[in-house]
């Protein structure tokens, strides 16, 4: 047996059935350096998946490593909430200002799905409500409550739940019964189905609308820009909370914002944040208004959320994204990676819609008359690219989603040959041949 398929064996008889594996034939992946992965068996890999947009910079970055090995070296691994530490005070303080909410606090977790967990913890006890608002199509983590706001059946292990959710339109526009409509009519169709929700699903004292800017498992799927806006003019009038969760979107991923949220022009209530600060060490958390985040009359503590390795790896994370201005190279080569992808599906008719911003990019693969979802092609299409030393992601509603969320550092090569994997790697799915992916970029 090779490595793989030994381990692979050993993973089946004490790893549960519904962990998911990617491949026909999994692999570990045991370097990396830049956004180059090799696996145990040898080969090399272009990252393009960030381990699910964790990854956010890259590998072998020596700031991140050495503020690591700095913390590691003074012997403080932990030592839990119950005393300070310094760099999650100097993190939370970062995190605050760069969150535009007025006088913002911050609570550090281990995950995002603790972060949202949290969030609906403070929403619900400050409005006294266990109802909340989400959009179809989400996704907010694997816990028992973050599964009660996940609009996503394939991702919805349990009926039961902590909090009464009402779903409402927005995130897939593809195939939402109002997307024909030009993006004003749209979101106004949005808005009314809002009001129509809140009339009919709700008792009105709705604690708060939890919803991604972009939505991450549910295969990259955006509103217009000012949908949100929309919907917080609504959301205002009831005195109902907007949480956004950012923890595929922050970091400046999307390019042209920081938080995805920006796009809409506005400030929600609070934000949850996770994956890529930590550049593969697990932190997360929610940054939110004052009031909001003191509203819990018991005590609490987190053990492990914000301990002194992971907030010392996040921080110089951050420094390390703001320094080198990774949000303009997200932007830049995002750019031109959409506009490559842009002529891929131009000659690849199983493509039937390209979407995202900066370096959170999709491409749904269906019948482009029916928009019939087609998960052949997307598995095909996965295993294609790992022949050919690419590392993408699937998702979306069906599993017909080909996700592409490189670390922010990718470069313009980089970028151009991932398109050529890309373009081959389609043809050879489909079956039609190889479209020119450059860009001009």
């Amino acid at each position: 047996m090779g490595e793989h398929s030994d381990l692979l064996a050993r993973h089946k008889s004490v790893m549960p059935n519904w962990l998911s594996l990617y491949y026909d034939e999994p692999i570990e992946l045991v370097h990396g350096e830049g956004r180059t992965l090799t696996d145990a068996e040898g080969n090399q890999y272009l990252d393009f998946f960030a381990g699910i947009l964790t990854n956010m910079v890259g590998y072998q970055i020596p700031e991140i490593s050495e503020a690591i090995k700095e913390q590691v070296e003074s012997g403080v691994f932990h030592t839990s909430t119950l005393y300070l530490i310094r760099k999650q005070i100097e993190l939370a303080e970062q995190i605050a200002e760069l969150s535009k909410i007025p006088d913002a606090k911050v609570f550090f977790t281990n995950s995002g799905t603790e972060a949202n967990e949290a969030a609906l913890l403070l929403a619900t006890q400050y409005r006294r409500s266990n109802q909340i608002l989400a959009l179809r199509n989400s996704y907010h983590g694997r816990s028992f409550g973050a599964m009660g706001i996940t609009g996503n059946r394939g991702w919805s292990a349990s009926s039961l739940s902590p909090v009464n959710t009402s779903y409402v339109h927005g995130g897939y526009r593809l195939r939402s019964p109002f997307k024909d409509l030009p993006d004003d009519e749209y979101v106004a169709a949005c808005v009314a189905d809002l009001r129509d929700v809140l009339a009919t699903q709700t008792a009105g004292d709705v604690a708060a609308m939890i919803a991604e800017p972009i939505q991450g498992v549910g295969g990259f799927a955006m509103p217009p820009d000012g949908y949100f806006k929309a919907m917080k003019e609504v959301l205002d009038e009831h005195g109902i909370l907007l949480i956004s969760d950012e923890v595929q979107t922050g970091w400046g991923r999307t390019g042209e914002h920081f938080w995805g949220i920006e796009a809409h022009g506005i400030v929600p209530d609070a934000m949850t944040f996770a994956k890529g600060l930590g550049n593969g060490m697990a932190i997360g958390g929610v940054v939110a208004r004052p009031e909001l985040m003191d509203s819990l009359t018991a005590q609490s503590l987190s053990t492990f959320g914000g301990n002194p390795i992971a907030t010392a790896a996040a921080k110089a994370t951050l420094d390390y994204v703001l320094d080198h201005d990774l949000q303009a190279q997200a932007h830049k080569v995002g750019s031109m990676l959409r506009d490559g992808l842009t002529r891929i599906a131009e000659e690849i008719p199983a493509i039937i819609d390209v979407r995202g911003r900066g370096l959170m990019l999709a491409a749904e693969l269906g019948d482009a008359q029916t928009l019939e979802p087609d998960t052949s092609i997307a598995a095909a299409v996965l295993e294609e690219t790992k022949k050919r030393g690419l590392l993408v992601g699937k998702g979306g509603l069906f599993g017909n989603v080909i996700r592409m969320a490189p670390p922010l550092t990718l470069t313009e090569e980089e970028a151009q040959q991932g398109l050529e994997i890309l373009a081959e790697s389609f043809a050879s799915a489909t079956g039609t041949s190889v479209p020119q992916p450059h860009s001009g970029g």
